[in-house]
């Protein structure tokens, strides 16, 4: 099976081939895909990242690794804000400590829970389900969160989505669910 550089590197240099099928998509079928510079940008981003990304399931995994601590500082961040809203002591510094004290138990939680509720190594995470999930998560992003059109959101979310089936492809692991 590949390891992280085969599906990263396959990711690299394989991204043209998704260009060509969004074209042909937009062309010939008149899906309506925008292939802009920022859209094909972002597009390459995601495209790359779901060449490694099926991997998050694998507690040995680079990516895997490396999502732990930015999931926790989030999950943290986040109790983070949600406590200054509920934690009001005097005097105001005791309250901003209390609140990043429990922010940070919030992230160490995050860390260990991280590893827990992730599936077994190829399960559903190595799926065409999840590959569709990341495909829409992308599109969704790029669409209502950085304020695109919809057809650079759509373009987006099908690089997503082949850049993660591309790594189902090199495990030769193309399951539905």
């Amino acid at each position: 099976m590949p390891n992280y550089d085969a599906h990263v590197l396959s990711g690299i240099v394989t991204y043209p081939v998704a260009v060509l099928i969004g074209f042909l998509l937009k062309v010939y079928l008149k899906v309506p895909l925008e292939l802009t510079s920022t859209a094909m940008i972002l597009g390459y981003a995601f495209y790359v990242l779901g060449s490694d990304l099926p991997d998050l399931d694998h507690p040995d995994a680079l990516i895997h690794r490396g999502s732990k601590p930015i999931v926790s500082v989030a999950v943290g961040s986040a109790l983070y804000v949600w406590a200054t809203g509920w934690v009001n002591l005097s005097p105001e510094w005791v309250s901003v400590v209390v609140a990043w004290v429990i922010g940070a138990v919030g992230a160490l939680v995050g860390w260990y829970a991280f590893t827990w509720l992730m599936p077994h190594h190829r399960g559903i995470v190595h799926s065409l389900l999840f590959a569709a999930v990341y495909g829409l998560l992308a599109f969704l992003l790029v669409e209502y969160g950085l304020k695109m059109k919809a057809g650079e959101a759509l373009y987006t979310g099908l690089s997503a989505f082949l850049g993660y089936t591309l790594h189902l492809t090199l495990d030769g692991s193309l399951k539905l669910v």
